[in-house]
């Protein structure tokens, strides 16, 4: 199948197929068509060209859930618990038919019956309480959606369809919001589902744990994505392999015209001199030899355009900035600080220059409070917060669709401008950063994908080269080759850096940083 947007191609002749007991991983780059391809699967985006064929019901978990959505808990868990509702309802009506003796009441209840037991509509509502208690979501069926944070949305909307028991799970970032606890819930479901499952996600664990298979939408050789066998692994070795060829293949294209190119001078040069082959040639193929040399040549060059080998895509290449420091001075320091059902205190944290610190506990403990509050984003309503003269603090805060529709590269001017006016020169040029490319820099923020709206929220933190940079769950949305760049450049720079997150890997790959763990609300009262 074929997709394009805004007359650009997005998912390119893409063929894949997903049964019962697949488990299939989907990675790329940021704006590789991810997202766009479950829309696709899901019904929700016809493709500009190919097919997709549906058979079962289909569960979906968008990157983005709507803010303003009017529906509560309960609502939300009727919508995806509908199929195992409509079974039991069509069971009780078989039920009294049977007791009314109607005409083939029999039948219609065998049938209703066997619908009922492949969905195990009994026990929806519980594995859907299950789920809510084990991802740490709202059980209260009565809440309002738009009353709840983003996380907690989420967190509900995936514990609906872990319930629901779909014959097919389409999951956008289904790790973005989880805490530990979670994390592991959601693998262990993921991996006891019964039909089946494509996966976008940017977590590497959690792809080595459940993924069968890899689908690959970066560029390849024939511009055709990849699907890899072997889970993750298996695409790791796969790609490497693959990438291997590729280069060796282009460099060999480029021999072989260089080649013919000079085969292709030799033959002119032969053909203005009027060379003649040695005598006792035959006198017709003693005047045409050499135009014949240079035809054959020149037919060896189109048949090596026809099969030219493209040069393999340079993909971005994150470069962390030189960052300020201001040595021998405590850039940030937060005494006992506490926010009235929100973060339960008192937290003290002090960072100077060069300091590393990762943030860590349940979903509802407070680390993001805890880190807007050190932003200067939030007041503590006990405590107190000092931030050194001239120090610069550069935050991520966690996730929020844009609707903005400025260009990228005008929201960046502005930041830009805004920094000059406040006296600093030595800002960080947008196109340095090697976050997002000269095409998507021209385009308006609305339009890019979470993760491309993702890298702009980093390179916005950035900007002015900050003494100190806190970071909220970083590695959400962010492509596997990102978190990796990233991971290496926060270990290495002269800045303070703080960072929350749930992202196993990234916790092991920051392992040796000191840990601050805030603990649940529940534990706090306990201590």
């Amino acid at each position: 199948m074929h997709v394009e947007r805004g007359g650009r191609p997005v998912l390119v002749d893409v063929s894949v197929s997903v049964s019962a007991g697949t488990r299939l991983g989907v990675v790329g780059e940021n704006g590789r068509g991810k997202s766009t391809l479950l829309h696709v699967l899901a019904g929700t985006l016809r493709p500009d060209s190919g097919t997709v064929s549906r058979i079962g019901s289909i569960g979906v978990a968008e990157q983005e859930l709507a803010a303003g959505d009017a529906r509560t808990v309960g609502e939300l868990i009727d919508v995806e618990l509908a199929d195992a509702r409509a079974a039991l309802q069509a069971l009780d009506e078989a039920a009294a038919a049977m007791a009314a003796e109607v005409e083939g009441a029999d039948d219609e209840y065998a049938a209703a019956l066997d619908a009922a037991t492949a969905l195990d509509a009994w026990d929806a509502d519980r594995r859907v309480d299950l789920a809510l208690d084990a991802l740490g979501a709202v059980r209260d069926r009565s809440r309002a959606l738009a009353q709840m944070s983003v996380g907690e949305r989420y967190r509900v909307r995936l514990a609906c369809l872990l319930g629901a028991q779909h014959d097919f799970l389409l999951l956008d970032e289904p790790t973005n919001h989880l805490d530990e606890h979670g994390l592991d819930f959601l693998t262990a479901a993921l991996r006891d589902h019964p039909g089946g499952v494509v996966l976008v996600s940017h977590d590497r664990v959690l792809l080595a744990d459940v993924a069968t298979k890899i689908l690959d939408l970066d560029p390849s050789i024939d511009g055709r994505p990849r699907v890899y066998g072997d889970g993750y692994e298996g695409y790791r070795a796969g790609r490497s392999a693959a990438m291997a060829r590729w280069e060796q293949d282009y460099d060999q294209h480029l021999a072989e015209e260089a080649r013919l190119a000079d085969d292709l001078s030799a033959a002119q040069n032969r053909l203005r001199s009027s060379w003649r082959p040695p005598k006792g040639t035959g006198k017709h193929q003693r005047a045409t030899r050499a135009p014949s040399l240079v035809r054959a040549v020149n037919r060896r060059i189109d048949d090596l355009a026809d099969h030219a080998v493209s040069r393999p895509m340079a993909p971005l290449r994150f470069h962390m900035p030189e960052l300020a420091t201001l040595s021998g001075v405590t850039l940030v320091r937060a005494e006992e600080v506490a926010v009235d059902g929100r973060l339960t205190g008192p937290v003290t944290v002090a960072l100077e220059s060069g300091d590393r610190l990762l943030i860590t506990g349940p979903n509802g403990a407070g680390k993001s409070t805890l880190l807007a509050v050190l932003a200067g984003q939030l007041e503590a309503d006990q405590g107190s917060v000092r931030v050194a003269a001239n120090a610069r603090i550069g935050f991520v805060a966690q996730e929020t669709p844009s609707a903005d529709r400025r260009r990228v590269h005008d929201i960046y001017e502005a930041r830009m401008h805004q920094l000059r006016h406040l006296g600093l020169d030595a800002t960080v040029p947008l196109r340095s950063l090697g976050l997002l490319s000269a095409a998507d820099t021209a385009r308006p923020l609305a339009e890019l994908s979470m993760g491309q709206q993702r890298r702009l929220d980093l390179a916005l933190a950035l900007a002015g080269r900050p003494h100190a940079l806190l970071l909220d769950e970083p590695t959400n949305h962010l492509s596997i080759a990102l978190v990796d760049e990233l991971t290496e450049a926060l270990d290495a720079t002269a800045a303070a850096v703080v960072v929350v997150t749930h992202d196993r890997q990234l916790r092991r790959d920051l392992g040796h940083w000191p840990e601050l763990v805030i603990p649940g609300r529940n534990e706090a009262h306990k201590a």
